[in-house]
């Protein structure tokens, strides 16, 4: 009798097992399907972001030219978070896109307003520069107390003013020509100005891409993390199903071993996936400027990435136009050329006027008799041009000009030595835009047949023609393909925003 009514458990499991794998399937997403079907493999998740080089309303000549990076689509401030982390509700979460994300992090990181400050102080070494330029105008109040007909012995009072008087007048000083030297160096700050502008503009594109690294790294964690917990909860569902039949003495030990170690695998890379969120999430918060954490619910555009441009001599061209890093360079390569052209003209002469005017109400009223009357008039008033012409220092001037020398030549060599580091980067950075792209069709295809391989390994196994070894290696490679292809989605989104950095598209 217990032979009867093994046989007829045994028939009853093969009828079941020999269902189409259509009807399996369509019964495993069912939650109400038979425990005794396995369930189906997990699929990949993740969502389609757009990138700076793709969207509807720019064409592909304009995306070569320029690489728009959407700056206008988010124009309305309520759209922004606030630049400080808000209170939140427990498990509430702050929406958040990539491009709220980049101008929030241009508003908000402190490199930003670093670099911003030093602008404006560079642009006070300008005005401080300038001034050389400019007449300077002091006044002056002396009243004196003195023995009358005195002089001086020693000390700074000269002897005209060693008398008792009161007087007060302005003087003033302006610098004809130098011969060059003052508008150079006025030339060479207002360049260095320049310079560090272009260095603030720099760093603006340094925190846009470090925020485009820190939003899809965020993304692509959030994707595997759901792809590790459906594996988890699709190697748990095998494995109890094995262990009921390990039980009723249809499987061995050895198949209930190899689904255990398999459910232990998930859910150590569940356990990975969830600290690579939060490690994401906090890199996220860091680079947005915030001192503690925020919970994010991160979002974008489903419109598909198109493909890298076909021309990499267009990018490199834009490039040595716009890219501020190199504008800055070039602006100190100017500013080291006017500064050497004034360390030179310190061995020409300087050509200033000077004149003063004032009025002595109070001065001695001894003409004549005393001693000699140097207050004729209640006012008094010179003016005068004043030639200085350098002789010998010790040679100070001449090292000076030749240290300029040598410091404007290695800024040539610096200036030309970038230019050939972006040469490099933007070839480089478009063949990685290029070879993700193409491992982007490459992971489909594969997470495609790995599906079907582990459908196919599945049914083997139900039928009794597969081992649980080849189930295993199923399940393994499976997971190994959705993991490939949620990286190569993310990753050629990164290399489109790492093409956008190395070409200089403003932020």
């Amino acid at each position: 009798m217990t032979r009867v009514n093994t046989f007829l458990l045994s028939t009853l499991l093969l009828s079941q097992w020999t269902i189409p794998s259509q009807f399996a399937l369509a019964q495993i997403n069912d939650k109400s399907a038979s425990a005794d079907n396995l369930p189906s493999a997990p699929q990949p998740q993740f969502t389609q972001n757009p990138t700076r080089l793709g969207g509807a309303p720019e064409s592909q000549a304009a995306l070569v030219a320029g690489f728009p990076r959407e700056a206008g689509s988010q124009t309305a401030s309520s759209a922004l978070p606030q630049t400080a982390p808000p209170d939140q509700a427990p498990g509430s979460a702050i929406r958040l896109t990539r491009t709220q994300a980049e101008q929030l992090a241009l508003k908000n990181n402190p490199r930003i307003t670093v670099g911003h400050l030093l602008g404006l102080a560079q642009h006070q070494i300008y005005r401080e520069t300038r001034a050389a330029t400019l007449p300077n105008f002091n006044g002056a109040i002396t009243a004196v107390d003195a023995n009358e007909g005195s002089r001086i012995g020693a000390g700074a009072l000269n002897a005209p003013r060693l008398l008792e008087h009161a007087g007060a007048g302005v003087t003033l000083s302006q610098l004809i020509t130098d011969f060059g030297r003052t508008i150079n160096l006025v030339s060479s700050s207002k360049l260095l100005e320049k310079q560090q502008n272009a260095n603030a503009l720099a760093t603006s594109e340094d925190i846009v891409l470090a925020t485009d690294q820190a939003f899809y790294n965020a993304l692509q964690a959030q994707a595997l993390l759901k792809v590790a917990q459906q594996t988890v909860t699709t190697r748990g569902s095998v494995e109890h199903q094995i262990d009921e039949l390990t039980k009723s003495k249809l499987k061995s030990t050895l198949d209930l071993s190899f689904a255990e170690v398999n459910l232990s695998q998930a859910k150590l890379l569940q356990i990975d996936a969830q600290n690579n969120v939060d490690s994401t999430l906090a890199a996220l918060t860091a680079v947005l400027g915030f001192d503690k954490q925020v919970q994010y619910q991160l979002s974008d555009d489903d419109t598909q990435p198109p493909p890298p441009p076909p021309d990499a001599d267009v990018l490199i061209n834009t490039a040595l136009h716009q890219r501020p890093d190199l504008q800055a360079l070039t602006y100190g390569q100017q500013a080291a050329e006017k500064f050497r052209r004034a360390q030179h003209e310190q061995l020409l002469p300087t050509i200033s006027a000077m004149g003063l005017v004032g009025a002595s109400p109070v001065r001695p009223d001894c003409i004549g008799g005393c001693f000699p009357n140097y207050f004729v008039s209640s006012w008094y008033g010179a003016i005068g041009v004043n030639m200085s012409i350098p002789i010998f220092n010790g040679f100070l001037f001449s090292a000076q000009a030749s240290e300029a020398n040598y410091r404007a030549k290695a800024a040539v060599e610096i200036t030309r030595d970038l230019r050939d580091q972006v040469v490099r980067d933007v070839r480089t950075a478009w063949l990685a835009a290029n070879t993700a792209f193409q491992r982007v069709g490459v992971e489909a295809e594969l997470a495609k047949e790995a599906d079907l391989g582990l459908t196919l390994a599945q049914d083997r196994y139900h039928l009794g023609l597969g081992s649980i070894v080849e189930l295993s290696q199923a399940q393994l490679q499976q997971t190994d393909a959705a993991i490939g292809y949620v990286n190569a989605q993310y990753q050629y989104r990164l290399s489109l925003s790492t093409l956008n950095f190395e070409i200089g598209a403003q932020p």
